[in-house]
């Protein structure tokens, strides 16, 4: 069942008694966390805003210093390191933004195949999972919803990439990657990859920002730590859920569920 948000109201209608006095009481401490959570939605989105051109200047800076003729090579080493770490910090304030935005509900909706969002990524990650050792399966049949489909290709993405990046390093890893219709009302995009084991106990943290699954860093070169909390986020904003349990074997199996466009 899809998270409900707090822009939802009893508005109950009725004579002056006390039952209508509590329904208006909820609705106006509804209507306060509604107010707070947005207000600091607000803040993340604008603080994380704000930090890209700092981020921006110190990119251009370091690379005009290691492209000088006088530059030695210790300048072009210590370079290196430096757009490294700001590269680690502009994917960290790209993902705040990320989040900030899909914790709202959407105001604008297109029809969108998952069959179709599922081809365009796996053809993305390709080389990454090749490089990686990993094999990338899919079995798409037609998974008809509305919504962003920006938005809804970075969920799967986020998937797929965590997939590939939380597995076997023996090369005979697998990411298989499934879009189908399951009701009139329900279409899916399932992600199973093997892996290390993951404790049951553990997988509601996986959802959560920065959270380490093992030795994993919050933030390493690669992740800022927020690609299944983007995930999460997409899901709900489109009106859908996302349920993960562990892989029989190793791994993770992550389901996300959205409304079936008619």
């Amino acid at each position: 069942m899809a998270e409900r948000g707090l822009s939802e109201r009893i508005a109950l209608r009725g004579p002056d008694d006390e039952v209508k006095d509590l329904a208006d009481t909820f609705d106006t401490m509804v209507e306060r966390l509604d107010r707070s959570f947005d207000g600091q939605r607000r803040f993340v989105a604008n603080a994380s805003h704000e930090l890209r051109t700092p981020l921006t200047l110190n990119r251009a800076l370091v690379e005009l210093a290691m492209h000088r003729r006088t530059a030695s090579s210790d300048v072009k080493e210590l370079g290196e390191s430096l757009l490294e770490i700001n590269a680690r910090h502009e994917r960290l304030i790209s993902g705040l933004l990320l989040l900030a935005r899909t914790e709202q509900e959407l105001a604008d909706r297109a029809p969108v195949d998952l069959a179709d969002v599922v081809t365009h990524v796996i053809e993305q990650n390709a080389d990454a999972a090749a490089a990686a050792g990993v094999k990338l399966d899919e079995a798409t049949g037609p998974a008809p919803t509305t919504g962003d489909a920006l938005l809804l290709e970075r969920l799967v993405h986020n998937l797929v990439e965590n997939g590939v990046r939380y597995n076997v390093t023996d090369g005979a890893g697998w990411v298989r990657v499934t879009s189908r219709t399951v009701s009139r009302e329900t279409v899916e995009v399932e992600v199973a990859n093997t892996g290390p084991a993951v404790p049951p106990y553990d997988v509601p943290l996986l959802f959560k920002p920065f959270h380490r699954l093992g030795d994993e860093r919050a933030v390493t070169g690669t992740s800022a730590g927020l690609g299944l909390s983007i995930v999460r986020s997409v899901a709900v904003a489109h009106g859908g859920d996302v349920r993960a349990r562990p892989r029989d074997g190793g791994g993770l199996i992550v389901v996300v569920s959205l409304p079936r466009a008619h």
